[in-house]
């Protein structure tokens, strides 16, 4: 009962053209507490989001009309929601395609109700942290001329200017500034952007380290902050202040 009400509150939006597939995850989402709601198609689900209350998307990346990826980009051009995407075996491409747009996490057909649930609660626990205050007390972390303010959830490069992420990338710099010099494995930055194990084929975190070496290293191809531990993981190896 706690978890329901604990639920009660949040809404999520269910983007997928398979009836089936609809009825089933908004029967399952409503018992476990949460309000639902499921859509057929993109125009469907601009009207829903115009709403402003809906606190999480599963979205199918196979949708006719316009796919997945399309109506991905254009939630990230405004809004950092949380969006999971659910995609087939066969969209590995698709899946890191979907990543380096700014999914947060995502699931794979045929996939377990419960294990749909799981990665949902996570990701709303990880959206409600957002605004609680740092867990280690120092609200800015300075690095290399840089600014990541973690209780605004903001960062600023040298010259000053607003550099936007997305919830995971957030987090994965998050981890790095937080543990300088230390080598984190695929297995523990994962934890700290999805909650699930790493499995070997799972790109991820490569991807996600890729698209935040773009957005603060000078050069991505030869980073000099994030460095690549062969067949470990990676290091942040500037000095953080």
């Amino acid at each position: 009962m706690a978890t329901q009400q604990h639920s009660a509150h949040k809404h999520i939006l269910v983007v997928d053209d398979e009836l089936t597939t609809r009825i089933t995850l908004t029967a399952y989402f409503e018992a476990e507490g949460f309000r639902v709601s499921a859509v057929e198609n993109g125009e469907r689900m601009r009207a829903a989001l115009a709403h402003g209350d809906v606190d999480l998307v599963l979205l199918d990346i196979r949708l006719a009309g316009e796919d997945g990826l399309t109506l991905l980009r254009e939630v990230r051009r405004t809004s950092d929601i949380g969006v999971i995407l659910v995609t087939g075996k066969s969209d590995e491409i698709d899946r890191v395609v979907g990543l380096e747009t700014g999914a947060d996490d995502y699931v794979t057909k045929p996939f377990s109700a419960r294990e749909l649930l799981a990665r949902a609660k996570g990701l709303l626990r990880r959206t409600s942290a957002a605004h609680a205050a740092p867990a280690d007390g120092a609200a800015v972390k300075h690095f290399a001329g840089w600014s990541l303010d973690v209780g605004k959830r903001r960062l600023s490069s040298p010259a000053g200017e607003d550099v936007r992420l997305t919830r995971a990338e957030f987090e994965l710099l998050l981890a790095f500034v937080r543990n300088p010099g230390r080598v984190l494995t695929r297995d523990n930055l994962l934890d700290h952007v999805s909650r699930r194990d790493w499995a070997p084929n799972d790109r991820t975190v490569d991807v996600l380290v890729g698209r935040l070496r773009r957005k603060v290293e000078t050069d991505p191809n030869a980073p000099r902050m994030i460095l690549t531990e062969h067949g470990v993981g990676y290091v942040f190896v500037e000095a953080v202040a």
